[in-house]
């Protein structure tokens, strides 16, 4: 039986190295998905300014051509003024130009302001430009890294299930099929030490004369409020 408790205590240490590997592996998605969160914030931006700018593009195109219109009416009506026969008429025509030149003025000033405020926006999307590829090769970089990690953790899991195999064997069907359902029942934990009386699985005291026969690990004893498996060590 002493051989049965120091098999369970490592096949326990071999389940545990193989649970934490796997639950790494298993949150590797989420840890990307996390990560990747700047990167979504980062192209958000980006495409915001973005359309911002081809709303702004679309607002000069439109003023200018609205410009050129002015420019043509006003063309068009110098073109005319030889046809006036009398000073009012005259009077009139010139005071209609002044007004389209004033609109000229209007126009180009407004353009002038979009122009300047196109020029500000199309730095501010360089830079958001910057932070989406800077981000980028931080996921990326992320990804390689958690990608050898896993690589180096398939393997590690390969040589644990192989040793693993080995000690399940070497434990008579009925032990083994007691230690698993414990390993289910316990979170992952089917093996404990027991310590000053106390059971480290659950933190339930030990009676003391159990205790006794336990610091002996002679025979496979289990806990009276967790059930887990306990066995003595003398070593931290």
């Amino acid at each position: 039986m002493k051989d049965t408790l120091k098999f369970l205590i490592d096949l326990q240490e071999k389940d545990s190295g193989i649970l934490k590997k796997r639950a790494f592996i298993d949150k590797v998605p989420l840890r990307i998905f996390e990560k990747d969160e700047p990167l979504k914030r980062a192209n958000v931006e980006l495409e915001s300014i973005k359309h911002k700018n081809e709303a702004l593009l679309k607002k000069k195109r439109d003023k200018e051509a609205s410009l050129n219109d002015i420019n043509e009416k006003i063309n068009k009506m110098k073109s005319r003024a030889a046809d006036l026969k009398t000073n009012k008429e005259y009077q009139a025509h010139l005071k209609e130009i002044e007004t389209f030149e004033k609109d000229i003025s209007t126009a180009e000033e407004n353009i002038l302001m979009i122009m300047e405020e196109l020029d500000n926006s199309l730095k501010q999307q360089e830079e958001k430009a910057k932070n989406v590829a800077s981000e980028t090769d931080k996921i990326n970089a992320f990804k390689k890294e958690l990608e050898q990690e896993v690589e180096k953790y398939e393997k590690e899991l390969s040589l644990l299930k192989d040793e693993r195999e080995k000690l399940s064997s070497a434990i008579d069907p009925d032990t083994y099929k007691t230690y698993m359902t414990l390993l289910k029942t316990g979170s992952g934990v089917a093996v404990t030490q027991a310590k000053n009386e106390i059971c480290l699985g659950c933190d339930m005291n030990i009676p003391p004369q159990l205790f006794v026969e336990l610091k002996k690990n002679q025979e496979i004893i289990q806990c009276q409020q967790c059930r887990r498996i306990l066995y003595y060590s003398d070593t931290e």
